[in-house]
C-alpha cells in the first residue's frame, strides 16, 4: 500500500474509537484528513472540537457541527496524527503548525488516539525538527538556547515570509535534538520565556496508537 493508502486505512479504523453522538475533538494534518473524510462517510452524529482553521473547514464540509472548545466540556475522545510517536505514547506533534491548538484541546479529552503510519514510529523523538512556536521577538534568544541543548533552529517560512500560526506567532523548527526524557524535556523548555508551545506531547501523550502498516492496522496502548 502507499503511504496514502495507509493513511484511509488508519482513519477508517479510528471510527471504532467514536462514541455515537459524542462531542470529540479532531486535530489536522494529512491522516486526521482521511478521519474526517471517513467521519463523513459514515454518517456519524457527531460533534467536533477543531484544532485549527484547516480542520474546521473540513468538518464543516463534511456536515459535521464544529462546537468551540469555550463552549465544550470533556471530550470522549481526541484523534490525531502524530510527526513521530516512542515506544512510550510520546509524540513529536506540530508539523502542520497546530501544535498549540492541537495540545489545548487533547488537554481536554478523556482518551487521545493518535492515527499514523508505522513511518512515524521512532525509538527516540527528535529524527523529526522540533517544532515550537514562539512569540517572534524571543526568535534569537531561543535559537541560542537549544543550540546549547545541541539544536538547530530556524524559523519556519512560507512564501519567504515567516510561517504564520492560526494564533498570529512563529515557528521555529529544531534539528538535531535527541530526547530521551520527553517529559522532563517538555517541562524545562515550556518554561523558557517566549515559547508559548514546544511539539513535545509527553503530558498529552497518547493513550493508544492505531498504526498503520502493510500488514493492517496494528493498536499500541499505553494507558
Amino acid at each position: 500500500m502507499t503511504q496514502d493508502e495507509l493513511k484511509t486505512l488508519v482513519g477508517q479504523a479510528a471510527l471504532q474509537y467514536v462514541p455515537a453522538g459524542a462531542l470529540i475533538g479532531v486535530g489536522t494534518g494529512s491522516t486526521v484528513n482521511k478521519f474526517i473524510a471517513a467521519l463523513s462517510a459514515a454518517h456519524a452524529a457527531i460533534r467536533a472540537v477543531s484544532s485549527s482553521e484547516a480542520s474546521t473547514a473540513l468538518l464543516r464540509a463534511a456536515g459535521i457541527a464544529v462546537v468551540p472548545l469555550e463552549q465544550a466540556g470533556e471530550l470522549a475522545v481526541y484523534i490525531d496524527g502524530a510527526d513521530e510517536i516512542d515506544p512510550h505514547g510520546h509524540m513529536l506533534k506540530g508539523g502542520g503548525g497546530a501544535l498549540t491548538r492541537e495540545k489545548i484541546v487533547a488537554a481536554q479529552a478523556r482518551r487521545f488516539i493518535c492515527i499514523a503510519d508505522a513511518s512515524k514510529q521512532v525509538d527516540t523523538l527528535g529524527r523529526f525538527p522540533l517544532p515550537v512556536e514562539i512569540i517572534p521577538m524571543a526568535a534569537a534568544r531561543l535559537a541560542r538556547q537549544f543550540a546549547a541543548l545541541g539544536g538547530q533552529a530556524a524559523l519556519r517560512m512560507s512564501g519567504g515570509q515567516p510561517y504564520v500560526t492560526d494564533n498570529g506567532l512563529h515557528i521555529l523548527d529544531v534539528r538535531g535534538l535527541r530526547i530521551t526524557d520527553p517529559l522532563a524535556f517538555e517541562n524545562e523548555t515550556s518554561q523558557w520565556p517566549g515559547v508559548v508551545t514546544v511539539g513535545v506531547f509527553a503530558r498529552q501523550k497518547a493513550s493508544c496508537c492505531l498504526l498503520a502498516t502493510q500488514q493492517g492496522v496494528r493498536t499500541l496502548q499505553f494507558d
